[in-house]
């Protein structure tokens, strides 16, 4: 069974920075799959934030290109989202997501915070 397990969310002040960690465990040849993060912020939908194609590219919403960078690593079955210049409208649940056509996997979640 394929679990996908974030961490590194937390409070952090307006203009900081976080780094995500997503784990990915089972059993998944993880070099097919596009990785990816997606973020809900209290009464909003869940909104998509970028991803890592398993062709090498990497796409970003245009309300977080610029500040966030997402890497992947598929020998350790990682992916990771680094997030600089926060904003307090950054303040959401951010979801590890990783799928191939019709099969999708999501995490459960972490938190990230942002305020002064």
């Amino acid at each position: 069974q394929v679990q996908l397990v974030e961490s590194g969310g937390g409070l952090v002040q307006p203009g900081g920075s976080l780094r995500l960690s997503c784990a990915v465990s089972g059993s998944i040849f993880i070099s097919w799959y596009t990785m990816g993060w997606h973020r809900q912020a209290p009464g909003k939908q869940r909104e998509w934030v970028a991803s890592f194609t398993a062709g090498g590219n990497t796409i970003y919403a245009d309300s977080v290109k610029g500040r966030f960078t997402i890497s992947r690593d598929n020998a350790k079955k990682m992916v990771y989202l680094q997030m600089n210049g926060l904003k307090p409208e950054d303040t959401a649940v951010y979801y590890c997501k990783v799928d191939r056509g019709t099969i999708t996997y999501w995490g459960q979640g972490t938190q990230v915070t942002v305020s002064s």
